[in-house]
């Protein structure tokens, strides 16, 4: 008797591991239904061949299902909108506590969070006299920094690019900018990378 027991037992915990096995996204052609949308026809069309592809922006935080057979870019393609007055750049040589050096900067899909990446000429902008900053890490919390702060943060980081000091190692080089009405940066944001 206690074989028969072992074996419906194992039997019966077989059927479950399968049960849950089983268990996943929700394939089914009525997802459109339950708030997913459908991939548009220019989309799902085709690339020419020597062509780039032609599809439409991924907003912040879409992504293609691991495995996808669209021509959509895959992870985070778009940031999200900034308010007026800021925008994200990448600072280059020649930051001072007068003048800040950088490179715009264009949106590239990244795995965890959409990527930045520094296109164009240099460009300067002057510092406004009450210019802050805020440092970001992903192991402690932020620390706002005056501009002194800020500016030698910036300059350690391009000198030593991988540099992990303290709490507030060196970013990718992301920073956000807010810019007065007389094109005076008056605060920037570090973005923490992991």
């Amino acid at each position: 008797m206690p074989v028969s027991r072992r074996l419906l037992a194992t039997a019966l915990v077989a059927t479950a591991a399968l049960g849950l096995a089983a268990c996943g996204p929700d394939n089914s052609p009525d997802q459109s239904a339950k708030g997913t949308t459908a991939p548009t026809a220019a989309a799902s069309a085709p690339a020419t061949k020597g062509a780039a592809p032609t599809t439409a922006p991924a907003s912040a935080g879409s992504t293609a299902p691991a495995g996808s057979a669209s021509d959509e870019p895959e992870g985070f393609c778009t940031h999200a909108p900034l308010p007026a007055g800021q925008k994200w750049i990448y600072p280059v040589k020649g930051t001072s506590t007068t003048t800040l050096t950088y490179r715009d900067t264009k949106d590239a899909c990244g795995v965890n969070d959409v990527s930045f990446e520094p296109v164009g000429a240099d460009r300067t902008a002057a510092f406004a006299p009450t210019a802050k900053g805020h440092l970001s890490s992903v192991m402690a919390a932020p620390k706002d920094v005056d501009l002194a702060g800020v500016v030698k943060h910036i300059n350690e980081c391009l000198a030593s690019p991988h540099s992990e000091k303290g709490s507030y190692p060196c970013s990718a080089g992301d920073y956000k900018v807010a810019v007065d009405a007389s094109g005076k940066v008056t605060e920037l944001w570090e973005r923490a990378h992991s």
